[in-house]
């Protein structure tokens, strides 16, 4: 059995491209999360037990920084542009591979608590899943 190497890297300088823009600065969190059904049969012999799986349905979960006054922020763009389908890029490594997808837009929640930067997390619905592209 071959010994299989591991490269970790640090999720520090990315690319985040959702529609025509990129907004790397303004997240803080970026990941493609899958959620696969199981489902299964037991018969009613001890052998009979019959394990399967479905297809995952994927969500891209974008965390970052409120932005109201910047006409063109990710806050204002996911609010203007909710319920619209758009292709999100995104490169956990700066120039390494892209993962892109479909994802359908919802807007950020507005606000946060006293002395602190407000912040926001979203789930976009993915189309199918993520595939990875030529940069």
């Amino acid at each position: 059995m071959a010994v299989v190497p591991l490269t970790p890297f640090g999720l520090t300088d990315v690319t985040l491209k959702v529609g025509a823009d990129n907004f790397e600065a303004t997240v803080n969190a970026v990941e493609f999360v899958p959620t696969t059904p199981t489902f299964n049969f037991t018969g009613l012999t001890p052998g009979a037990v019959y394990n399967f799986s479905g297809a995952p349905a994927w969500v891209a979960n974008v965390g970052g920084a409120q932005d109201w006054t910047t006409a063109t922020s990710l806050s204002n763009y996911l609010l203007a542009n909710a319920g619209k389908s758009v292709v999100m890029d995104f490169a956990p490594i700066k120039g390494g591979k892209v993962f892109r997808a479909t994802v359908t837009l919802v807007p950020t929640n507005i606000g946060g608590t006293v002395n602190t930067v407000p912040v926001f997390s979203v789930s976009f619905q993915v189309q199918g899943q993520p595939t990875i592209v030529t940069a």
